[in-house]
């Protein structure tokens, strides 16, 4: 069994690691007594889990409890890279206190057999392996670790996990083409049109699965990559701005400040700061 005291250091609240998995089958699948977020960055394999064999790819987000017994093997051909956080039980539990209206029987927190799956495509995938990928150099403390997996859960993934099982297909697949550039650039009428049915049905049937508007829906996904964008710091706002196809820059600082409650200034300075503190404690202790 893969126990969490055996991988953490003194100190550290949760385990990052990014390797290449092998395309050899260890001769058992292994338990563990901690959760892990599991990401396959590139690459596809088998994922042998609770004695079922299940097709990963890339983008699949995997969100592993103490009582599943898994193990990975790669495709022999191509680079399979995975990104694994792993932490405490009671982390799971705290999370699970503070937050189960919103939590309960959702990511970690479902009781089927296999354990919950979102797969990713296009730029929310970015987003998610940029996400984590922060993990591996920021300080490993709880605040981090608290932060990391709510916005994982609530920002990142939300959008396709929280779609309920009984949407109709059409609206799942709208769902998962509104997180393509091309398509969350048109607004709420590049939604409509991936949906295809008429607007005043698709509002209905989105307000009743999604509990917003189409036209909130796709500018959460917009704000998101603007986020990301800030976060790479590359761009001025403006082009920000036009990357996430909003050519009113104060209607995207209204918007930023809406979901993110801070405008996109504040939010670049936050990052850059977290980025120079996280870089500044690494050198300190070389």
């Amino acid at each position: 069994m893969r126990r969490i005291d055996h991988i953490l250091k003194p100190g550290e609240s949760f385990h990052f690691s990014r390797e290449v998995v092998p395309s050899d089958l260890p001769s058992d699948a292994e338990g563990m007594d901690h959760y892990a977020l599991l990401i396959l960055e590139t690459g596809a394999g088998t994922h042998w889990i609770n004695g079922q064999h299940v097709r990963r790819g890339p983008g699949d987000v995997v969100f592993v409890r103490p009582s599943d017994c898994e193990v990975l093997a790669a495709d022999a051909d191509g680079v399979t890279r995975l990104i694994t956080i792993r932490f405490r039980s009671e982390t799971a539990a705290d999370l699970l206190r503070r937050y189960h209206e919103d939590l309960d029987r959702r990511f970690f927190w479902t009781r089927q057999a296999l354990p919950v799956c979102v797969q990713l495509d296009g730029a929310q995938r970015e987003r998610a392996i940029n996400t984590c990928l922060t993990m591996e150099t920021t300080l490993r403390t709880q605040l981090r670790l608290d932060h990391f997996l709510l916005t994982m859960m609530t920002f990142v993934l939300d959008d396709v996990a929280r779609i309920d099982p009984a949407a109709p297909q059409w609206l799942v697949r709208a769902c998962q083409a509104a997180q393509r550039p091309e398509v969350f650039r048109q607004g709420s009428a590049g939604f409509l049109e991936v949906a295809g049915r008429g607007h005043e049905h698709v509002c209905r049937v989105t307000r009743r699965y999604l509990g917003t508007t189409p036209t909130k829906y796709v500018n959460r996904i917009r704000i998101q990559h603007g986020a990301m964008l800030l976060r790479d710091g590359r761009l001025g706002l403006l082009d920000i701005a036009e990357a996430c196809g909003i050519e009113n820059l104060s209607y995207f600082h209204r918007l930023f400040r809406t979901q993110y409650g801070c405008t996109p200034d504040t939010y670049r300075k936050r990052h850059q700061r977290n980025g120079l503190e996280t870089r500044r404690s690494v050198t300190e202790t070389e």
